[in-house]
C-alpha cells in the first residue's frame, strides 16, 4: 500500500541541521529528506482485540510538520521508534474486526483515540495513569507488546494515517454517528486536545482570557470556551491576518497582532512597571492564557502579563525553553501542562474528553468541518507541506491526505 514513510538517522539530523538554514525544502526533497512516498505491506490484526481501516482523511497536526522538520525536543525520543508512518487524526471505514471487537462492524465510519497507551500494547495490569483514565500520560509508552510510541504514528510498529491501511485497538476506536460527515470526524482528536485545555482550565465568569495563537488549537480552543457557555473576554494574539478573521468567526472578541503587554494593559486593565533592564512586568492583567505556539518569548510574554494566580495552559511545544521565573512567584501563577485528553467528570458523569469531543461536533455545539481548507492524494504529499509551511499565504487553516480523491487537481474543499 501507499505510504508516507519517515526515518532518520544521526548522519541525516545532521545534514539536515546544517541544511535547513539554507531552506526547509531539503526536509522533504533530495537525499537527506526524512520523508518519502514508499509502498509498504498492509498491517495484519496484532490481536482478535484490533481492528484495521481504510483510511478516509488524515489531518496534518502542527506535530506532524515539526516532525519532519525535525525541530522535536530529542527528550522525547525513547517513546518514538523509526521509521514510522505518521498521521493520528484519521477517519475511514472499518474492513476487518478481532472477534473480540464488539463496537463497531465493518462498514461503519470511525475514528480513534491514537494513545498507545497499556491497554493497546496488552499490558497488565494497567499503570497509574491509565487507570486514572489518561492514556495520553501512560507510564509505559516503551513497553509492551510494540517498539516505543506514544501515539499511532511516531510507532515502528503501527503505522498512521498517512497510509491507505491502519489498524487500532478496539479500546482506541470510536464509530462515527450518521450526522457527522467524514471532513467532520477528521478534526475529532485536535478538539478533544482544545476541549482538555480548556476542561483544565475553565474561564469563569467576567476574566480576560488570552490564546496565543489562532491557528487550528487557537481557534478550537475559542470555540471550546464558547460551547461550554464560557461567559468571559476572549482575545486572540495572532499575525496571521486569515488566521485572525478564522478566530474572530470562532468566537473571539478581538484579535490582536502587536505587543502583548501592551494588550494586558489596554484590553485586561493591567499596569505595567519598567524594571532596569528588561521588558516590562504587568500587576493585573489576563486571567488565563492559552499558548499554542510555546516559544520563549510567547513564555516569557505570558508570565508577565498575566495576573496573580492566573493559570498558563502550554499547548504548544517549544524546544530549549528559557524562562525568567521572577512572575511565577511574585504573582503566585501556576503553569499547566496540556498533552492529548483524559476522562473528566462533568455534571456528575465520567467520560473521556475524545468522546465528549465527537458528541461536540455531532450534536452542532461546535462547528468543524470548514477548517478542512485543504485535501492532497498522498503523491502530493510535498505540495501539502509547502501548504503547511505558508498557510497565510494559501488561506489554510487543516490541511488533510485523501485516501478518497475524486477532485481535480489542485481542488479545495470550500
Amino acid at each position: 500500500m501507499k505510504a508516507l514513510l519517515f526515518n532518520v538517522n544521526v548522519p541525516k539530523f545532521l545534514a539536515i541541521q546544517a541544511l535547513r538554514p539554507l531552506s526547509g525544502k531539503f526536509c522533504y526533497r533530495g537525499p537527506f529528506a526524512t520523508v518519502r512516498l514508499a509502498d509498504i505491506p498492509e498491517p495484519r490484526l496484532p490481536s482478535q482485540e484490533w481492528v484495521r481501516i481504510r483510511t478516509r482523511l488524515c489531518g496534518v497536526c502542527g506535530s506532524d510538520i515539526n516532525l519532519i522538520f525535525l525541530r522535536d525536543s530529542p527528550t522525547a525520543s525513547p517513546f518514538t521508534s523509526f521509521p514510522c508512518v505518521p498521521g493520528h487524526e484519521f477517519c475511514g471505514e472499518v474492513v476487518e474486526t478481532g472477534k473480540g471487537v464488539k463496537s463497531c462492524s465493518s462498514g461503519d465510519l470511525v475514528t480513534a483515540m491514537p494513545m498507545l497507551s497499556c491497554e493497546p500494547r496488552g499490558i497488565r495490569p494497567v499503570c497509574r495513569s491509565c487507570v486514572a483514565g489518561i492514556p495520553g500520560n501512560c507510564e509505559n509508552f516503551a513497553q509492551g507488546a510494540f517498539s516505543p510510541g506514544m501515539f499511532i504514528g511516531i510507532c515502528r510498529d503501527v503505522n498512521g494515517g498517512f497510509a491507505e491501511y491502519l489498524v487500532a485497538h478496539r479500546s482506541q476506536v470510536y464509530r462515527v454517528p450518521g450526522s457527522v460527515s467524514p471532513e467532520s470526524a477528521v478534526l475529532t482528536e485536535p478538539l478533544a486536545v482544545a476541549l482538555q485545555a480548556v476542561l483544565d482550565n475553565l474561564p469563569q465568569k467576567g476574566e480576560k482570557v488570552l490564546v496565543i495563537g489562532g491557528g487550528v488549537i487557537g481557534s478550537l480552543v475559542v470555540k471550546c470556551i464558547r460551547a461550554l457557555g464560557g461567559r468571559c473576554d476572549v482575545t486572540v494574539a495572532e499575525p496571521s491576518s486569515y488566521a485572525a478573521e478564522y478566530a474572530m468567526a470562532s468566537g473571539a472578541d478581538r484579535t490582536i497582532a502587536g505587543n502583548l503587554i501592551d494588550a494586558a494593559v489596554d484590553v485586561a486593565g493591567g499596569r505595567a512597571y519598567r524594571p532596569l533592564l528588561g521588558e516590562r512586568v504587568v500587576m493585573g492583567g489576563f486571567h488565563r492564557v492559552y499558548d499554542t505556539v510555546g516559544h520563549a518569548d510567547t513564555l516569557n510574554a505570558s508570565l508577565r502579563i498575566m495576573a496573580a494566580d492566573g493559570t498558563l495552559s502550554l499547548i504548544g511545544i517549544g524546544k530549549d525553553v528559557t524562562l525568567d521565573l521572577t512572575p511565577l512567584w511574585l504573582k503566585l501563577q501556576k503553569i499547566r501542562g496540556c498533552y492529548g485528553y483524559r476522562d473528566n467528570t462533568v455534571k456528575g458523569v465520567r467520560k473521556q474528553a475524545f468522546a465528549m469531543a465527537l458528541e461536540m461536533i455531532a450534536s452542532k455545539r461546535v462547528r468543524v468541518e470548514d477548517m478542512l481548507t485543504h485535501t492532497f492524494p498522498i503523491e502530493r504529499y510535498r505540495e501539502m507541506i509547502q501548504v503547511n509551511v505558508e498557510k497565510s499565504r494559501h488561506r489554510a487553516m487543516k490541511t488533510a491526505v485523501s485516501f478518497q480523491w475524486h477532485r481535480a487537481r489542485g481542488d479545495t474543499l470550500p
